[in-house]
């Protein structure tokens, strides 16, 4: 495709090796990166947009996936800021695979939790007999990142947040190994506490979550 050709190009033309290392390592060894800092990297990013922009319009969906399997991680930023300005109130119910392609595909928290709050979220809410259904597929998936997009989806939902689906999650998962999981449900349940504080001090209480997700469930409530 000329608009990911023309992409390519021009940040590899850009890179910086100086810059690259640090961002490898903040991200664990995951990913390789050009070394383009966030607000080059979009100006570049715009531009290229613009250029092509009837391309990119016209295949929002194939071009964000052939992104999301390059091996540079701007990239896949890249994939993810196409989808949250072309999908957005312009869902169609099959997206659904969509999103759970790419929750699972070169999987990170600096992705995953992006695309659980503005994908899987508004996904849900322009499709909300889904939910249970979804929710539950990925609550119980053995893929730790669809289990932690089961606890954050409604992320930003506020007052429109379904208590009862969250502590489901949470009660499901409370006991996990994994940090992510853990502070992924301190990380909800805090998020809720800003709208209803005491529903999520009494749940927490009451459900014998590991110590990591108590503190950060209560961390502003006490």
């Amino acid at each position: 495709m000329p608009f990911i050709r023309s992409l390519e190009k021009a940040f590899q033309e850009k890179s910086n090796p100086e810059n690259a290392a640090p961002m490898v390592k903040y991200l664990r060894n995951q990913f390789s990166f050009f070394g383009l800092k966030t607000e080059e990297r979009r100006t570049i990013f715009k531009a290229i947009w613009k250029e092509n922009q009837e391309e990119v319009t016209k295949n929002p969906r194939a071009i964000a996936l052939d992104l999301y399997e390059k091996s540079k991680r701007e990239l896949h930023y890249c994939s993810i800021e196409i989808l949250i300005k072309q999908l957005k109130g312009n869902y169609k119910k099959e997206d659904i695979q969509l999103i759970e392609k790419i929750l699972i595909t070169n999987s990170w928290w600096d992705s995953v939790d992006t695309i659980a709050k503005y994908f899987l979220g508004e996904y849900l809410v322009e499709f909300p007999l889904e939910t249970i259904n979804v929710i539950e597929r990925f609550s119980n998936s053995d893929n730790m990142w669809l289990n932690r997009s089961a606890i954050i989806f409604q992320l930003g939902y506020k007052q429109k947040t379904n208590f009862k689906i969250l502590t489901l999650v949470c009660e499901r998962h409370k006991d996990s190994n994994e940090f992510f999981i853990q502070k992924a449900i301190g990380w909800a349940l805090r998020e809720y506490g800003k709208t209803n504080p005491a529903a999520v001090r009494n749940f927490v209480i009451n459900a014998n979550l590991t110590p990591l997700s108590t503190k950060e469930a209560l961390k502003n409530i006490g």
